[in-house]
């Protein structure tokens, strides 16, 4: 399965290792799932998980954050943007996400923030999943 991840998820996975967002980072680790990205969306895992507060949450020093996010960085196919697909969503800074999503064909883009995404996944025939479906899917 090719997923997208939303920042928050990713930081869920980091702050809460027993929960699914972390068990689909596992999972991409051995890989059983695909993980995609753009060069943006990834600057955007990097200046998110780099604050302070998710570094203290997780448990981990900037350096060990930084290590963390090289590591991940492997796990990642990278998605390049041919199309852009603005505006399709009500919190423009959720555009890249989708754009991840689409230009690299996703199966689905995991996201605790569905209000903010609505229906534009769909429209793409992207299935907009929580964690805990994400790994139902794949099971």
């Amino acid at each position: 399965m090719r997923l997208v991840l939303d920042t928050d998820v990713l930081i869920a996975g980091l702050r809460s290792p027993t929960g699914a967002s972390a068990e689909l980072m596992r999972l991409a680790r051995r890989g059983k799932v695909c993980l995609l990205a753009s060069v943006a969306l990834f600057i955007e895992y990097e200046a998110q998980c780099l604050e302070a507060e998710h570094c203290a949450a997780a448990g981990l020093s900037e350096t060990d954050m930084r290590r963390f996010l090289d590591t991940f960085a492997t796990l990642i196919e990278p998605v390049t943007t041919h199309y852009l697909w603005r505006p399709q969503l009500r919190d423009p800074a959720d555009e890249m996400v989708l754009e991840a999503a689409v230009n690299g064909r996703a199966d689905a883009l995991v996201s605790f923030n569905h209000r903010d995404f609505g229906a534009a996944p769909a429209r793409f025939g992207i299935a907009l999943l929580l964690p805990s479906d994400a790994l139902t899917r794949i099971r």
